[in-house]
């Protein structure tokens, strides 16, 4: 099969494993997160941390969302570039700014350049994904938003990704990755807290 079909048949299935969790389960993964998260000492120490609404059956963020805002984290979440294609924008966390959907129907803060953070100035980028492997390999939604965020990561910047995942999302072989793929230092799901 080639990579490109592999990849898209790989995000098709784990996109209906993740739909299928019930809210229960869904409630569950998302606190056993919270705990893992709230434990990691990088994540203690970090200021300015990036989340994301979740969407299709991923990870429920919004526990995450609210335990760091509520601790006095600076929160930011993405939005779409509204002039560079492809590319997002971080707007800081409150629960008082606006909600919409984005050209992708995806909940988002209404655009406010007041809030803006720029990528260098965050400490933790946590990022969602498709599936991974055991070797940090994350595939993503397909749109490239992550991969072309996170390709300069390891040159200096401070920003550290870390990914958020069910457990169902790791796959048993090795993904099928592209050149523009960023793998990730560590992903946390309900059960573990993978680190490379």
């Amino acid at each position: 099969m080639k990579t490109s079909l592999r990849r898209q048949s790989l995000r098709n299935h784990i996109r209906l494993q993740r739909r299928a969790l019930t809210p229960q389960q869904q409630s569950i993964a998302a606190s056993k997160v919270v705990s893992h998260v709230l434990a990691d000492t990088r994540i203690q120490a970090a200021k300015t941390l990036a989340l994301f609404f979740s969407f299709d059956g991923e990870l429920d963020t919004r526990p995450l969302i609210d335990v760091l805002w509520q601790a006095g984290k600076q929160v930011y979440l993405p939005v779409l570039h509204p002039f560079t294609p492809g590319h997002l924008l971080f707007l800081r966390y409150s629960t008082s700014l606006p909600l919409v959907l984005n050209r992708l129907r995806i909940r988002e803060l209404q655009l406010d350049i007041t809030i803006l953070l720029p990528l260098a100035q965050l400490d933790i980028l946590f990022t969602p994904l498709v599936a991974f492997d055991s070797l940090g390999h994350r595939l993503g939604m397909g749109g490239g938003f992550y991969d072309r965020t996170l390709q300069h990561w390891r040159s200096g910047t401070k920003c550290f990704p870390i990914g958020l995942a069910h457990d169902c999302q790791q796959t048993a072989e090795a993904l099928p990755v592209k050149e523009w793929d960023v793998s990730l230092p560590e992903i946390i799901t309900p059960s573990c807290h993978w680190r490379w």
